[in-house]
């Protein structure tokens, strides 16, 4: 089975390179944001559960998104993989994940981290927040503070995975193909 996360700042291309590997590779997307869509509109325990937090504007506990995550994992027993998109975000989350992966004897396989510099993130973003009418891809300051936030919360984590020997940095520059084939050789190595 093909664990992977795939990780970088935002504007680092992980939405645009995951569906490109999930059609290579076969894998499933998993993502906490359309987890957590889904478990709420389908009514689960762990839906409403995380509707009691959202609806007052706090952040869905670790323990409810991991649940989700399970089972996510557990109804796709048969999958060739599945690819982890903005998640996990911090040590913790990674801890979390790979205590049910472990459970479930499918363990991440590698972290793929694209490596995208400052400027061309804001670059990205601001391109990205011509067509996607997204506030935050709008406004080079908020650009600039999320990517200091990512530095400060989420970058940890590739030393976490580092020293497990999982993690794999991808050059994050240049076109989407050559991206791409650098993803894939990383992969395949």
């Amino acid at each position: 089975m093909l664990n992977l996360v795939l990780f970088g700042p935002p504007g680092a291309g992980k939405g645009t390179q995951s569906a490109m590997l999930i059609e290579k590779y076969g894998l499933i997307h998993l993502s906490t944001g359309d987890l957590l869509r889904a478990e709420r509109s389908a009514g689960t325990a762990l839906g409403k559960q995380a509707n009691t937090y959202i609806e007052k504007g706090e952040l869905v506990p670790d323990a409810v998104v991991i649940g989700m995550v399970r089972n996510k994992l557990t109804e796709n027993k048969n999958a060739k993989g599945f690819i982890f998109d903005g998640f996990p975000r911090t040590i913790a989350q990674g801890e979390a994940l790979d205590s049910v992966l472990e459970e479930l004897g499918k363990p991440i396989s590698k972290m793929l981290s694209l490596e995208v510099t400052e400027d061309e993130l804001v670059v990205r973003l601001l391109e990205r927040g011509k067509t996607s009418g997204r506030k935050d891809d709008q406004d080079e300051e908020t650009m600039r503070n999320r990517f200091r936030v990512y530095l400060r919360e989420t970058e940890p984590l590739k030393d976490f995975y580092a020293k497990q020997n999982k993690l794999q940095t991808v050059d994050g520059m240049g076109s989407v193909d050559d991206i791409f084939k650098r993803l894939c050789r990383a992969i395949d190595a």
